[in-house]
């Protein structure tokens, strides 16, 4: 392998010191009996001398030599360990295809694996993702391996050693010459016993310095020809047809998880759980070919956000303390992105970056898998689910893009001038080769400042004009596109306001008041969309938001889920109190809002639209077909306490009935026991009626269209360690989704239910 036998302890890329043709000429061992890909009847804990070998009885009937069968692994680096996976059977067995056909070819071969996420170029021999940036890993056509005493795995040994290896198994099947030592330059030393038992012995100077038994620095290696003479488990695959797309956007930070894994790895783990479920709960429409697999993609914007391009880090390290360095490190790479999306110039570039990211992955997806025809959803963690939520209340359906196609009573726009109109416009035509010289539209001239134009060699005169009318059009349609970025039907209106003199003055006034507003003020927040509510006649969804410029997405979502949200904490803060039932999103109809219990970051969102009924949230069924054990403990004690109530509660009612005739006279004391008595008849009732309701079926309520009238908080059942501790077990409640079985059959129920695929019960 490549990395070295001081990494392995696999052998060096030297030839061995062995002459193929010189043993077939002079053949001096005695005859063995070969058996090529037979599991080893040995303990892979060898011993320190050839002389044991010498004990394992040879079986009689020699079998001739078969070549033995590769498969393709790829080189996965994590925390600077490397470590070799297998490609699934059909991966390899198409890698394998390629390189003997990719020999007659001249230029390169690329085959896609791994659902098509990954391409291989097979000559060059390193695997490409597709979807992400991620640096190319090595492949590795693997046919002998190696462990030793201490290694948990085989490691593959590398291509050119592998043949030299066949090559002198060959030889002592063909020739029945077995115990040739096969050394190489660096000392290393491979021993072909048998065909059961081949061992490779290191020299004495590359063992560790810290062993002292002398047995233990002479202790060889195992080696295994063929990948199925190891222990390793080989994937048989993924289906090819893809029934769904699901984008995934992460939340703060460049950690997803308590691993501090990256959020290419945390889908990773979301999409090979999704696979198994479908095995599981699926099982027969995956049998009768019915259905496929659902597509998970990560969209990263993190590093944009914190890249050379913005320079946020560098500013952010120039003010930041020295004391405490990795504290503050880690509150200025996860807890500022809080800060950073209310900033409505980081805003921008976080939300440019989710939507640029998910329509370009769109459309790879799409090129790539020409004959998809399935519906895309989205997926937001933490404050990932607030981005999407923003973008979702922001876009527009086809109704809106006709009226926008072509606005009314604005003479000049500028996304359709062109940078010469302008310049004729401002009489400033001689400029025009200088600004072209530099490659500037006017969309990058607004980003221009006077030092800029400066340097360009522009007069301050013809400097003033441009940067003036820049900045005025920009601030036009900025509050112009302000307005449309409220729901149909849903703006504010015209509100009438008295002068001076008692006279109501119509909205004209103060529309025009909120442009000169937005020329001198650089806030964000225009206050004046700060409403009671969404969807309210008096106010709209964009109170509160950041005043950017909102993308549109290439694909109208089927659903939005968000997972681990402080959608509800944020729309209060922005001074939303209601949500009206009539709102959805204009292009998402359904809406999830999944937590963990003792998630701290997670919010409720129904009691912000049905405030009169005091809903408890649904539980989520767990992936099993059953709760919990502790959660139907905790609910059997219930029912046997409102049991214990109720026989209180009749009890009482038999003694109350005795004839007032047969009671003695009441005094003071008796009085007293007659009052605690009601008290316990109280308790009784309540208890009783309580309890019938929690028995009585909940009657269908209707919780808003953001989920088309159908239940939109979710909680998921914590696992009976957790709750033992909520505080303890707090911070990993926010990074559980990512490895939650239960929240991935949500998921795989909602999407497979509307393609009219019933999940099954499963037989775990």
């Amino acid at each position: 392998m490549s990395h070295g036998s001081s990494e392995e302890g696999g052998l060096s890329q030297a030839a061995p010191n062995v002459n193929t043709q010189e043993l077939l000429d002079n053949p001096t061992q005695p005859v063995a009996t070969p058996r090529d890909q037979v599991p080893p009847t040995v303990d892979e804990a060898s011993p320190s001398s050839t002389s044991s070998f010498e004990m394992i009885d040879m079986e009689s009937g020699p079998s001739p030599y078969r070549e033995v069968q590769p498969h393709w692994f790829f080189c996965r680096l994590a925390d600077d360990n490397a470590s070799w996976v297998p490609f699934s059977r059909k991966d390899s067995d198409k890698l394998e295809n390629a390189s003997y056909t990719g020999k007659e070819q001249e230029g390169e071969v690329v085959i896609a694996v791994e659902g098509e996420r990954y391409d291989v170029r097979v000559k060059e021999r390193k695997r490409y993702a597709v979807y992400w940036q991620q640096g190319p890993t090595e492949v590795r056509r693997c046919t002998w391996f190696y462990k030793g005493d201490k290694d948990t795995r085989f490691m593959p040994y590398p291509e050119d050693f592998s043949q030299r290896l066949e090559e002198a198994f060959m030889i002592a099947v063909t020739l029945n010459e077995w115990k040739r030592k096969l050394e190489f330059p660096t000392g290393e030393t491979v021993i072909l016993h048998n065909p059961k038992l081949m061992m490779q012995y290191q020299p004495i100077g590359l063992q560790d310095e810290w062993v002292s038994s002398p047995s233990e620095q002479t202790r060889p290696r195992t080696v295994k020809r063929g990948v199925n003479n190891i222990s390793v488990e080989i994937p048989d695959g993924e289906p090819e047809k893809v029934d769904h797309l699901v984008f995934m956007v992460h939340g703060i930070g460049p950690a997803c998880d308590l691993r501090f894994r990256s959020i290419i790895q945390c889908v990773n783990d979301f999409r090979s759980a999704s696979l198994s479920l479908l095995t599981s709960h699926y099982k027969r429409a995956e049998q009768d070919g019915q259905i496929g697999r659902v597509e998970f993609l990560p969209v990263n914007w993190h590093s944009a956000l914190h890249g050379d391009a913005t320079g946020v880090d560098e500013d952010i390290q120039r003010i930041t303390l020295p004391s405490i360095s990795r504290l503050r490190h880690f509150t200025n790479d996860t807890l500022l992105d809080l800060f950073f999306y209310n900033s409505p110039t980081y805003c921008q570039t976080i939300v440019d970056t989710v939507a640029s990211e998910i329509n370009m992955l769109h459309t790879l997806f799409k090129k790539r898998h020409s004959d998809f025809n399935g519906a895309v959803s989205v997926v937001g963690h933490s404050l990932g689910s607030l981005i999407l939520f923003d973008l979702l209340t922001n876009q527009r359906n086809g109704s809106r893009k006709a009226r926008e196609a072509v606005p009314s009573g604005e003479p000049l726009d500028l996304n359709c001038d062109t940078l010469q109109q302008t310049l004729s416009r401002l009489g400033l035509q001689q400029y025009l080769d200088t600004l072209q010289a530099e490659n500037l539209d006017l969309e990058s001239l607004a980003l221009c400042q006077d030092g800029d134009l400066k340097d360009l060699g522009i007069p301050l005169g013809p400097r003033k004009k441009i940067l003036d009318y820049v900045r005025k059009k920009c601030l036009s349609q900025a509050f112009k596109t302000r307005a449309v970025h409220l729901p149909e039907g849903l703006q504010v209106p015209p509100q009438m306001t008295s002068n001076s003199d008692g006279n109501e003055s119509s909205g004209s006034t103060m529309q025009q008041s909120q442009f000169h507003r937005a020329q001198s003020v650089t806030s964000a927040v225009d206050y004046e969309y700060f409403d009671v509510g969404i969807g309210q006649t008096n106010g709209g969804i964009a109170k509160g938001q950041v005043s950017i410029d909102y993308p549109q997405l290439a694909f109208h979502p089927q659903t939005f889920f968000a997972f681990g949200s402080p959608i509800g904490m944020f729309l209060t803060v922005r001074g939303l109190k209601h949500i009206d039932p009539n709102y959805s999103f204009p292009t998402c109809k359904s809406f999830y809002n999944i937590y963990h219990p003792y998630d701290p970051v997670a919010y409720r969102l129904e009691p912000m639209i049905v405030t009169e009924v005091d809903l408890e949230p649904m539980l989520i069924p767990h992936h099993k077909g059953r709760k919990r054990m502790h959660l139907e403990l905790k609910d059997s004690f219930t029912r046997m306490s409102m049991d214990v109530l109720g026989s209180l509660r009749t009890a009482w009612q038999s003694f109350s009935r005795i004839p007032v005739a047969a009671l003695p006279p009441v005094d003071e004391g008796d009085a007293a026991r007659e009052g605690d008595l009601h008290e316990i008849q109280g308790v009784c009732d309540e208890a009783e009626s309580s309890g019938s309701a929690e028995q009585a079926e909940q009657p269908e309520i209707n919780v808003g269209m953001l989920n088309g009238g159908r239940r939109i908080d979710y909680v998921l059942q914590e696992k009976p360690i957790e709750s033992f501790n909520e505080y303890l077990f707090a911070i990993q409640s926010h990074l559980c989704y990512w490895e939650s079985e239960d929240t991935a059959l949500l998921l795989l129920k909602e999407i497979y239910d509307k393609l009219g695929v019933a999940m099954e019960q499963s037989q775990q």
